[in-house]
């Protein structure tokens, strides 16, 4: 019988998660509010926020999964992609801590979590299946065998969906980050209120740069005839932009539906908590017939969860990595 402890310290959580069989019985995350105030995360300042906080947060997931670290059967952890600064932190306190209870290590692909995220519903997706796994850093349509053997189909050549959202964000003065606002004010929008483009690009990757770069032209546009356009129109124009990348997301994903000729599909990342992804999922999937699987909101962000429902599946095949393992900052 397995028993987890999963680290998570990608970006800016702090989190970490006790798993056992497959089932998470504590995950806790400590989110790093202090960059707000940058308007992005500064990865200097979120290396130091894990140091102070990883101790506590590892000692608080242990009490409520009520776990003697001594029964521990392996330590998890993010072994990237992220932010290099922030894995150092994670990787080397989930090594230490392992060595010293002389139990195995598990490295975890980051995206890979994310997807499987999905295997924490109640009723998780059978194989094969395509996952539309859309965040603040990544943008990709994935072609899931197994959950031990995955291909990224699509992805984005410039910018991800979730860094469009936070970047029209502070185009338009919102705090950080944008993309909760964004969907917020939509809800009182007119998704047709102004018409952003579509990228023309072939295949089934993503571009968001276009899009983002429309957004500036068009208000300094607006706001050179009208200085209170933006003050006026703000929930207009939010509806409009999310209308567009969600009407992007949906068309891809729909392609690569066709293409892999599969009957499920999931969403994953921080992004697939948008309200607005999460209808148009829903509404397609009804068109088409689709078997939809959506992770429970507190599963959707960075967490540490989703580390430990990918290391029990590593666990149940025995891939345990090396002491001498490193992070890694992107995907080769």
């Amino acid at each position: 019988m397995s028993l987890i402890l999963a680290i998570e310290s990608s970006c800016d959580e702090t989190s970490a998660a006790v798993c056992r069989e497959g089932k998470i019985l504590s995950n806790i995350i400590s989110s790093q509010l202090e960059h707000a105030q940058y308007g992005g995360v500064i990865p200097e300042l979120a290396s130091r926020l894990h140091l102070q906080q990883i101790v506590r947060v590892t000692e608080e997931a242990l009490r409520q999964a009520r776990v003697e670290k001594q029964a521990l059967s392996a330590v998890a952890f993010t072994q990237g992609p992220g932010l290099l600064g922030a894995l150092l932190v994670g990787v080397s306190f989930a090594k230490s801590f392992a060595m010293a209870l002389d139990i195995p290590i598990i490295t975890v692909n980051h995206m890979q979590a994310h997807v499987l995220a999905n295997f924490l519903n109640p009723s998780p997706p059978e194989c094969p299946f395509i996952c539309l796994t859309v965040s603040g850093g990544h943008t990709q349509l994935v072609y899931v065998k197994s959950p031990a053997e995955m291909e990224i189909i699509g992805s984005t050549i410039d910018d991800a969906a979730g860094e469009a959202f936070d970047k029209a964000a502070k185009l338009m003065g919102l705090p950080y980050p944008g993309g909760p606002v964004i969907d917020k004010l939509a809800k009182s929008g007119n998704p047709h209120f102004y018409p952003f483009p579509e990228p023309e690009i072939e295949g089934l990757n993503f571009s968001f740069s276009g899009i983002k770069t429309a957004l500036l032209y068009y208000l300094q546009k607006q706001i050179k005839g009208n200085p209170d356009f933006l003050d006026n129109h703000i929930a207009d124009v939010c509806a409009s932009y999310q209308y567009r990348i969600v009407d992007i997301l949906i068309k891809k994903l729909k392609k690569a539906v066709r293409q892999y000729r599969v009957k499920e599909v999931a969403i994953a990342g921080g992004v697939s908590a948008n309200s607005a992804l999460r209808v148009a999922l829903i509404q397609t999937s009804n068109q088409y017939g689709w078997k939809t699987h959506i992770p429970a909101f507190e599963y959707c962000t960075d967490n540490a969860a989703m580390i430990a429902i990918a290391a029990h599946f590593g666990y149940e095949q025995r891939r345990f990595a090396s002491l001498e393992v490193v992070p890694f900052t992107r995907e080769s």
